[in-house]
């Protein structure tokens, strides 16, 4: 699947990059098309390329090859304005763990420009947004990892830029604190900011990104939307629960006459699956199995699954834990 260079205005247009460590291509002729005002997901593996993407992106690499824009400016020529355009929040902790929550957001807000009120009304803002005010005097060597994670992120938000890279950002968090920090995401989005956002949660990539490219052993393989990608390996499948298991070859041999592929059983009695090339064909499949007498407990129609896509493209499971460590 080739990239897609989308008609709307580009936050990130990145051509051929390459970045080598060594003797290893950590990343290998990445290209990115990112419009403006959309959630874009990079997903892979740990290994994948990644963060040394976004780290080009974002000014902290320099490139060995090909090229790279952000709101038309060139990270290599004009790094300074594109520095002025983004955020970023990275895997790891940058806040002081001897202060408290309350000390490193109010440190990050003055750093960035805000005046002493502005600052406080921001920090007091982001501790309740993200759960820490009860523990906003607290020192942060007294906090959980999650509750770190969740500072960090507070941290990355309390500007925002026009371009805003989050590197794993729901990494370590419990699902309650996932959930919010994607309606975050979602706010950011909605009020102008363009989100990138690496991702080795599938069902992160699912819920938030308008386009997603999926990176591995530094290439992209595929870029596309959520269904698209779904779609380029297959079509639907039906899933059908008999109401009488004895039923069984009969309703098979139905299935395969309307739909045109063998079913397969399911480890549940009375349960089979079948390609769906046309979901269509549903109606008639269910008008000729009352036609026989075969009751139908249960039926639904499922899309391939992101894991799915992952799993054909790459060879294996988008957890699959890589040894490499460059990116």
């Amino acid at each position: 699947m080739t990239n897609h260079v989308s008609a709307a205005p580009l936050a990130i247009e990145a051509t051929g990059l390459v970045k080598v460590f060594g003797t290893q291509r950590a990343v290998d002729g990445v290209s990115l098309a990112v419009p403006q005002g959309s959630v874009y997901g990079v997903l892979g593996p740990n290994g994948a390329g990644k963060t040394t993407t976004i780290r080009m992106l974002a000014t902290l690499l320099r490139p060995d090859g090909g090229s790279a824009r952000v709101f038309g400016h060139d990270v290599l020529r004009e790094p300074s304005t594109v520095r002025s355009l983004i955020g970023v929040t990275g895997q790891y902790a940058s806040v002081d763990e001897d202060l408290t929550a309350t000390e490193n957001l109010m440190i990050f807000s003055r750093l960035l420009g805000l005046s002493r009120p502005a600052a406080r009304r921001r920090t007091a803002e982001l501790l309740e947004e993200f759960a820490l005010t009860e523990a906003a005097g607290k020192a942060l060597k007294n906090f959980s990892g999650g509750m770190r994670r969740r500072l960090d992120l507070a941290a990355g938000l309390i500007a925002t830029p026009p371009l805003l890279f989050l590197d794993e950002p729901t990494t370590g968090l419990d699902p309650r604190t996932r959930a919010q920090m994607w309606e975050t995401i979602r706010k950011l989005v909605r009020e102008g900011t363009t989100v990138l956002l690496t991702t080795q949660y599938l069902d992160e990539a699912d819920q938030l990104a308008d386009r997603i490219a999926v990176i591995d052993h530094g290439r992209v393989i595929a870029d596309g939307t959520a269904d698209a990608l779904k779609s380029s390996i297959g079509g639907s499948s039906l899933h059908l629960t008999l109401a009488v298991s004895t039923q069984l070859d009969a309703a098979r041999r139905i299935i395969t006459d309307v739909l045109g592929s063998e079913p397969q059983p399911a480890p549940e009695a009375g349960r089979l699956t079948a390609a769906l090339p046309d979901p269509n064909d549903t109606t008639e499949l269910l008008v000729r199995l009352r036609e026989r007498g075969i009751a139908v407990d249960e039926i639904t129609v499922s899309k391939p699954s992101l894991d799915e896509v992952f799993l054909t493209l790459t060879g294996h499971p988008a957890d699959t834990d890589s040894e490499r460590t460059a990116a």
